[in-house]
Parts: C-alpha cells; sequence; structure tokens
C-alpha cells in the first residue's frame, strides 16, 4: 500500500444508504463499503481538513488504491522521505532576463541543483549566481528544454519551473511530501494569474485556462481535472524518464501528453491547490488570443497521441437527446426523456437504500450538466458549425446567444470577478472563440475531426450492480 499519513474526503462525495454507499469523485463512481471501509470513510469524514492518519493495518490496500484513483479521498502529504537536497530545479529559459531568473532561482534556496537552460536566446542570457548554465544551440521550445536539463538531473526528483512563475517560499517542500506515495510520479500546485491591471488582467485572475481550481484531485483525462500546466511541476525524474518525458515535437501540449502518458503506464498524478504559484498573464489583447489560440491547435495533436481523450463533450447520450428536443421546441418531450433516464437509473439502484431519491439527484445533477457542458461545445469546439446554424435560423439564434450569455453569467454571479458582467461574457466568448479556432485549425491541419466528436456515454453504463470495494 502507498504510503500515507493522511486522508481527506474529496467535496463531491455523498453517502447513502446508511453511510454504507458512497458517491463521489471523478468520473462519478458508486461503491458499497463493508464494515471496515465504512468504517474508514467514518473517520475520514470527522477528521475534517486535517485528514485521518491513515495505518497499514486501517483497511486493505486495494481499498486505498480504489479511493484513491477514484478520487473520492486525497491525500494530506507531510514531511517524508524527501527533502530538498533530492530535488534539481530545470528553468527552460529564453530572452530572460538577468533579474527574472535571479528571483527565480533564489526562491529554489535549499535545492540540490537550480539548472537554467537557455534556449538559444539571441543574446546569450547571462550567468546568474546558484544556478549552472547550459545553453542550447538551436530553439527547441520549452519541452525540448525541459528534456535537456533533465539530461543533467542526478537527484530523484526535478522540478521544472517556467520563467513567467513567482514562486512563494516552501512551495517545493509542500509537494515533495506527495513522492511519499510510491505510484506519485508527478505532482503540480495550482497556477494562479497574477494580479494586474485592466479587464483581460483581472478576467485571467478569475478564468485563466492554467488556474485549475481549489480542490485537490487525481488529474486523469476526462475527470475534473484533466490535465495540469507546466508552469510548475515536481516529478519522480525516474518515471518521467521511464515514459520517454516530453514530447520534443510538440511546441504547445506537451505538458498534457506527458500527464497522460504518466497515468496510462499506470503511475498517479496529482493537483495539490494549497501550494500555489503566479503565472503572468498576457499583457495585450494580441498575445492573450493568441495564447488561446496556440492552445487548441495542440488538441488535435494530443487526440492523435490519446484517441477519445480530448473530446469537447462528455454527457449522456440521453441527456444530449433531452436538450435537443429542448433547443428544438419540445421541451415536452425533453421533459419525458430526462423523466425516462431517471426511472432507469433508480430501477439500477433498486437495491441501494434509498435508489429513488438518490437516482433523481444523481439524474437531476447530471443533466444539469449535460447542458453546460453543450453550451459550452456550442460556443467553443463548434462555433463554427453555431454560426453557420444562426445564419438559417432563427430558433439556432436564439440557442447560440443563450448558450454564449447564460453559463457565462452564472459564473459571473458565482465567483464574482473583478470585472463587470458585460465585460466578462465579452471575454469569455472571446476566449471561446479563440480556442475553439486553433482547435478547428489543428484538425484540419491533421486531417482528422476527433477533436470535435462529442463523447455521448451513459452512467452507470451497464446495468451492473456499485462495485463492491471489499476491506
Amino acid at each position: 500500500m502507498a504510503r500515507l499519513s493522511r486522508l481527506v474526503l474529496d467535496g463531491s462525495v455523498r453517502r447513502a444508504g446508511h453511510g454504507r454507499v458512497l458517491i463521489g469523485g471523478s468520473p462519478l463512481t458508486l461503491l458499497r463499503l463493508t464494515d471496515a471501509g465504512a468504517a474508514l470513510i467514518d473517520r475520514i469524514e470527522a477528521s475534517g481538513s486535517g485528514g485521518a492518519e491513515i495505518s497499514g493495518g486501517a483497511v486493505t490496500e486495494a481499498l486505498v488504491d480504489r479511493l484513491l484513483d477514484g478520487g473520492i479521498v486525497h491525500p494530506v502529504p507531510s514531511e517524508g522521505a524527501f527533502g530538498l537536497h533530492d530535488v534539481t530545479v530545470v528553468i527552460p529559459a529564453f530572452q530572460t532576463s538577468h533579474t527574472t531568473l535571479a528571483a527565480l532561482v533564489d526562491a529554489c534556496a535549499g535545492a540540490a541543483e537550480v539548472i537554467v537552460v537557455d534556449d538559444a536566446s539571441p543574446a546569450p542570457i547571462p550567468a546568474v549566481d546558484g544556478a549552472r548554465m547550459v545553453r542550447r544551440r538551436a530553439n527547441g521550445g520549452p519541452g525540448e528544454a525541459r528534456m535537456t536539463g533533465l539530461e543533467s538531473v542526478a537527484t530523484p526528483i526535478v522540478a521544472f519551473v517556467d520563467t513567467d512563475v513567482t514562486t512563494a517560499a516552501g512551495w517545493l517542500e509542500r509537494l515533495i511530501g506527495h513522492l511519499d506515495d510510491e505510484r506519485v510520479a508527478l505532482v503540480a500546485p495550482r497556477v494562479a494569474s497574477a494580479p494586474g491591471t485592466g479587464s483581460l488582467a483581472r478576467f485571467d485572475t478569475a478564468r485563466s485556462p492554467l488556474d485549475l481550481g481549489p480542490i485537490p484531485a487525481r488529474v486523469r483525462s476526462g475527470t475534473r481535472v484533466s490535465y495540469v500546466p507546466a508552469a510548475a511541476l515536481v516529478c519522480r525524474a525516474a518515471a518521467i524518464r521511464a515514459v520517454g518525458g516530453f514530447s520534443c515535437d510538440m511546441r504547445f501540449g506537451e505538458d498534457v501528453d506527458l500527464v497522460w502518458r504518466l497515468d496510462e503506464a499506470g503511475w498517479r498524478v496529482r493537483y495539490d491547490p494549497n501550494v500555489v504559484v503566479q503565472h503572468a498573464p498576457r499583457a495585450t489583447p494580441r498575445a492573450w488570443l493568441h495564447q488561446r489560440y496556440q492552445y487548441g491547435t495542440s488538441a488535435a495533436s494530443l487526440a492523435e497521441r490519446h484517441p477519445g481523450a480530448l473530446a469537447p463533450v462528455r454527457v449522456s447520450g440521453w441527456s444530449a437527446m433531452s436538450w435537443l428536443a429542448v433547443a428544438a421546441g419540445w421541451p415536452v418531450i425533453g421533459g419525458v426523456i430526462a423523466g425516462a433516464t431517471t426511472a432507469l437509473l433508480a430501477r439500477k439502484l433498486r437495491d441501494v437504500p434509498d435508489g429513488g431519491r438518490l437516482a433523481l439527484r444523481l439524474a437531476g445533477l447530471g443533466h444539469l450538466y449535460a447542458g453546460r457542458s453543450l453550451a459550452a461545445g456550442l460556443t467553443r469546439a463548434w462555433w463554427p458549425l453555431t454560426v453557420a446554424a444562426a445564419v438559417v435560423s432563427r430558433r439556432a439564434r436564439r440557442a447560440a446567444l443563450l448558450a454564449a450569455t447564460v453559463p457565462a453569467v452564472i459564473d459571473w454571479c458565482s465567483t464574482r470577478p473583478a470585472v463587470d458582467p458585460l465585460t466578462y461574457v465579452a471575454l469569455r466568448t472571446a476566449d471561446d472563440l479563440a480556442y475553439g479556432s486553433g482547435l478547428w485549425a489543428g484538425a484540419i491541419r491533421a486531417r482528422s475531426l476527433d477533436v470535435i466528436r462529442p463523447d455521448l456515454t451513459s452512467w452507470p453504463k451497464t446495468p451492473r450492480r456499485p462495485t463492491r470495494a471489499t476491506a
């Protein structure tokens, strides 16, 4: 079993059936617990944010691993087997100022070594006190620069930090603790957008694509946190080397590709938002839109390497049919479809206490999530099709307007960003259009439509009984 000292429950977890049925995690999982398993969850639930201490004899390895892999529980790391003397920090740099690099090197004080890789800057970057300088002969992009640095790493742990990131004291120590779990290969902090002036900076503070939110997660494609950016990472060097490291032929998306290859190889990747670093946002509208566009172009390459992982929308086929009926002007039919799926789910959960009420909750939330996901698809991945439909159909125009505004307004009301509602909606729409444009450009170059094909599945997929985790 992984060496873990404390565990906390994910915020999505709900208990039913007198505490013997567990629902939560990402993707959504339903577990029936034995006495020992229920006792473990009782202890974790009662411990709050501090986490419950777990010993090897408290529960079987299979249950702990199942809970961790399903995102139902998360570890609370503490001081363990590794220290700063086990870490080498690699900083890929291109035309970076000496002042910026010096501050970043100082923030890594205590590490065994700091390696700055100059990715063939036109004017060589001057040496920085406390760091070893490595200069590449040709510019290869951040992924290739990181791999150049990795070649010189002799410690068991390597940390990668970009030059547009500001770190705080202690960030490395906290993340290192996750590697006490021998199956964890990579852990990432929360990458918040650095405060700035102007609408773009304030929008990024609320909705940066690098900021994955305040909830810890097991990182895996198709889940709540499906990737982590390479702005700041702490990795097990042997694991990174074992899967081939960063793909040097990718200028964008190489971090997502690495995370998914680690997961496919059986490693765990963790996201710890209790550690926060700051990333400098793009300063001009042109640079900001270009960044979003480039992120979109990486999707086709990722889809080629990881088939099925880049679906722009993942919803139940029944939910999609229900919302399609509503959009077509047949809300009664849509309601009937939604009600039928709830009844079918209740039948699948008939052996679970309070299964009917549980089915109503799960189906209701599922349909609401599906509506939001489909709206995002209309304004992001499918926006050229949405525009084409809107040209010829008044109903399509109404659907497009609602898809662009309603989710954005809901977000604004729930987060209250320092941007007025109209500006927030406009910038969110611009963000979606820029990313979607890049996505289509990449798909056309790759001659593949995988990145715009939805994944229409249902939950549970088969009428099986809830998985029974033994303890």
